[in-house]
């Protein structure tokens, strides 16, 4: 899989997180140049996204996906019958509840979070239905000296408990759940991330999963995260995406969240997604 980098146009979507790549087919054969230089970009920007890709089916996008990392698979949900690695989620037309249906990063209850997740678009909406992302390195840089020397050697306490209250992962598992996960992830993380790849440091708490600071109260800690889970969520440090059919997005979990936006009542979302395993926070 050698061979040249290819002529890849990159357009930012904002100032602070994404970007479009355009030019390229994606597939499991790309050259190993090329999916070093994609590699580039998206560690730059944090999340890329492609579009018309409707060609990578199940088992060509978790193998495209081991290009970049070990897949993993969701610990709540089952795979595909044709690519385990691959979870379904989707939106019927008589549903209200979207699946992950507020500012999060994946799965930050487990004690290695994922690096990243690639999600394909097979069915949208004729309207509605874009995800926001931030990223939560522009909202660590932009606090002050003194706020960043009180976050730095703080731990947070992520629960997979408040993932169920707050409707983070589906609220009607139905015969889609597994039956081997285990009733509650809880681990400790730092509040601040060091970024293994590009040493940037990143805000890493999100109102999904975060419960309190370590050794403290839930009461004690509520009012510092909520000022984080706005401030990490200003307009400046997001982008949005319109999906379309066959569009990829490629986020990577140590330093941008998501929220998919949940204004499509009456129609059906059909995505698919794949988890890349990350390593222990630092």
């Amino acid at each position: 899989m050698d061979g040249s980098a290819q002529p890849l146009t990159v357009r930012r979507l904002s100032g602070a997180v994404g970007a479009e790549i355009g030019g390229i087919r994606l597939s499991p054969d790309l050259p190993d140049a090329t999916i070093a230089q994609l590699r580039g970009i998206w560690l730059e920007h944090g999340v890329v996204f492609f579009r018309d890709q409707q060609h990578l089916d199940p088992p060509a996008l978790a193998a495209f996906a081991r290009r970049f990392g070990a897949v993993v698979e969701y610990p709540f949900i089952k795979g595909l019958a044709e690519a385990p690695e691959v979870i379904p989620v989707v939106k019927l037309e008589s549903e209200t509840v979207n699946f992950g249906g507020l500012w999060h990063s994946d799965t930050a209850y487990l004690d290695q979070p994922p690096m990243a997740t690639m999600l394909i678009a097979r069915e949208v909406p004729p309207f509605g239905g874009d995800t926001l992302f931030a990223s939560g390195t522009a909202a660590y840089e932009t606090l002050s000296p003194g706020m960043r020397r009180l976050l730095d050697p703080l731990r947070a306490v992520n629960s997979s408990a408040k993932a169920d209250v707050t409707k983070t992962r589906e609220d009607r598992l139905k015969d889609t759940a597994r039956t081997d996960a285990k009733q509650v992830y809880e681990v400790e993380h730092p509040v601040v991330r060091t970024h293994p790849e590009t040493g940037r440091r990143a805000l890493y708490v999100n109102g999904g999963h975060t419960l309190r600071f370590g050794g403290m109260t839930v009461a004690e800690s509520t009012p510092l995260l909520d000022y984080l889970y706005a401030h990490q969520t200003r307009p400046e440090f997001t982008c949005r995406f319109s999906w379309t059919p066959g569009a990829l997005a490629f986020w990577d979990n140590r330093c941008v969240l998501h929220n998919p936006v949940n204004d499509y009542h009456g129609y059906r979302r059909v995505m698919h997604r794949v988890t890349l395993a990350g390593d222990t926070p630092a």
